[in-house]
């Protein structure tokens, strides 16, 4: 039975660890720098195939490495390649002759051959003789029940032709989905960056639309729903408070700084960028206009956040755009309350009703299961005077019957 060794056991790490040892073909050995996702990963995966580590030298004892550490952007939006570059240090320190090296991080085209290459060869280490590298860039939708880590088709690309098969052959031993070769290591790369981007852009596209239907008074939802009736060339994109997670909003920068030092500058993906991270202003001025209506200003009007979380029903904060909306509120000093069901280390109140009798104004960031259900009557019976629908999932007509001021995002 072979050994993996999957370096970082955050998002993308943790899962795939889950699925080699409960596939049963594989011993694995998961190895983080933090304590803290190791005893994470002890805690809620025992097995005797599996062991969470931080000690590297044990990626001698693996047959194939598979680097899913971050890729974050520094504050100028460049991506730190850094630890990418730190986990192929830990495999060449303690390479097995002939491993399969496999990058799943998201990265830009040209950084398997300009970034991850070089530290192997700075030791003499040649690909396709010393070792095999590929890339497959993770695909994971946290929260979809449908389309899981097990079931979505996979990309993978190789320095040479035996470590594109090779790769392709460890995928298709544990994946229930199609594993597409491409011809190299670049046009892997590329995948994932233009999958995201593709989003980011449409998002764009339809916020845009929301704020140019707002001056014109046209209901854009009902717009999209009628468009999407047609049975090709439409997808429908739908607006919001803006984009987050670590993927949409993290991705484009890559393509457009790698382009950027290449003498290419991307002036669509860059206004797509601005569109979607001006979102969170944009639906902080709905309120004060609306508030405006009615003789207040946002300074010192106690106005609840419902939802912190980038998506619904799960407790993840990366890239939130409603952590830029509750900035916002803070900086013009609004009474700010928030509450989020996943994440209660940074909830002020326990549940939903406590906020709302707490709030003359709301706005809804995240669309939780949870805030949906809330009844127009629970609004105006907690006295809540403004409802602000950052995901157009409330019931517009029925709050508007009760007496409550309702607006959404071009909706």
């Amino acid at each position: 039975m072979k050994t993996v060794a999957v370096l970082g056991l955050g998002y993308v790490g943790f899962p795939l660890v889950e699925l080699l040892v409960k596939g049963g073909k594989y011993n694995v050995i998961g190895l983080d720098i933090s304590k803290e996702k190791i005893e994470r990963a002890r805690e809620n995966l025992k097995s005797p195939r599996f062991i969470a580590t931080g000690d590297f030298k044990r990626i001698k004892d693996a047959d194939i490495s598979v680097v899913c550490v971050p890729t974050p952007v520094y504050e100028n939006f460049k991506p730190d390649y850094g630890p990418v570059a730190s986990a192929c240090k830990s495999i060449v320190a303690n390479l097995k002759h002939g491993q399969l090296v496999i990058i799943e991080s998201t990265i830009n085209p040209g950084t398997c051959e300009e970034v991850v290459m070089p530290v192997f060869e700075k030791y003499g280490l040649l690909g396709g003789r010393d070792f095999l590298l590929a890339h497959c860039p993770e695909r994971i939708d946290p929260g979809n029940k449908k389309w899981t880590l097990i079931n979505i088709p996979r990309n993978v690309g190789g320095l040479d032709e035996e470590s594109a098969a090779e790769a392709a052959k460890f995928y298709r031993s544990f994946l229930q989905a199609e594993v597409k070769v491409l011809s190299c290591l670049k046009a892997a790369e590329a995948t994932k960056i233009i999958e995201n981007t593709f989003r980011d852009i449409n998002i764009a596209y339809v916020n845009e639309l929301a704020m140019s239907f707002d001056t014109l008074g046209i209901d854009l939802p009902e717009v999209i729903d009628g468009a999407k009736t047609k049975p090709f060339a439409f997808m429908a994109h739908y607006p919001g408070i803006g984009v987050g997670g670590h993927c949409i909003p993290v991705d484009p920068y890559y393509l457009i700084e790698r382009a950027q030092s290449s003498g290419f500058t991307h002036k669509f993906l860059k206004r797509a960028r601005a569109v979607n991270n001006g979102m969170p202003a944009y639906t902080v001025s709905l309120l004060e206009k609306e508030l405006q209506q009615i003789g207040k200003k946002l300074r010192g009007t106690k106005v609840g956040l419902l939802g912190l979380a980038y998506k619904k029903d799960i407790g993840d904060l990366r890239e939130s755009p409603a952590l830029q909306v509750l900035k916002i509120l803070r900086r013009k000093n609004a009474k700010v309350t928030a509450f989020d069901p996943y994440i209660p280390g940074m909830s002020d109140v326990k549940s939903a009703p406590e906020l709302m009798k707490k709030c003359d104004a709301i706005i809804l960031a995240t669309a939780h299961s949870k805030f949906i259900k809330i009844t127009p009557q629970q609004m105006k019976n907690a006295g809540v005077k403004i409802i602000i629908d950052g995901r157009n999932c409330l019931l517009k007509e029925e709050i508007l019957a009760a007496g409550i001021i309702y607006k959404g995002i071009g909706h």
